[in-house]
């Protein structure tokens, strides 16, 4: 049998990128961050978010539209405040979709009806057909062996760095990321 500290350690050698998923509920914004989310389709547009079944969001996304942000390498604060580590100095802006709310300032968003919901053991599998999309030039925020990260150089086919010989420099507060990835470690896969 496999020890759930060690799946998760195992599952946490794949990078993912973190999102949060929005909605409404009681007329309000609401979200949770996700990082479980995947394309499923694109004929016809679906993509796929996983929430643990424990989580206020779950049940609440049931039959609901909802968004997801793909959050910004600035946007730390965001993805803690909304994975129930609230963050005072994090700025959470909405704004109105056509079916469901959205973050402002965010690398890209995906707005979606519901389409279909899986049982997956202790989560629930929540299947979106894509109504919108907007995409923003920016840094995506990055979650790899339980911290945040910014994306790095990009590689060719042979594995050698694409990058010139001057390192870009990221306007990025990493003493901060640093100290939030070690506080947000124990909650997330």
């Amino acid at each position: 049998m496999i020890e759930p500290g060690q799946l998760r350690s195992c599952l946490g050698r794949f990078a993912t990128g973190v999102t949060v998923v929005s909605y409404t509920h009681d007329d309000q914004p609401r979200g949770a961050t996700v990082n479980a989310f995947s394309s499923v389709s694109l004929d016809p547009p679906l993509i796929l978010v996983s929430l643990a079944r424990t989580s206020r969001a779950c049940p609440l996304l049931q039959d609901r539209p909802f968004t997801v942000n793909v959050l910004s390498s600035r946007q730390i604060g965001v993805a803690m405040t909304f994975a129930g580590r609230p963050d005072q100095a994090a700025v959470i802006e909405w704004e109105h979709g056509r079916h469901a709310p959205r973050l402002r300032h965010t690398h890209a968003t995906l707005e979606c009806t519901p389409w279909r919901s899986y049982d997956g053991g202790d989560h629930v599998l929540y299947l979106g057909l894509v109504e919108a999309i907007a995409i923003r030039d920016s840094e995506p925020l990055l979650f790899y062996g339980g911290s945040f990260h910014r994306r790095g150089e990009g590689l060719d086919s042979s594995g050698r760095s694409t990058r010139g010989s001057t390192p870009i420099a990221l306007p990025l507060q990493v003493e901060a990321m640093e100290e939030l990835s070690r506080e947000f470690v124990a909650g997330w896969i």
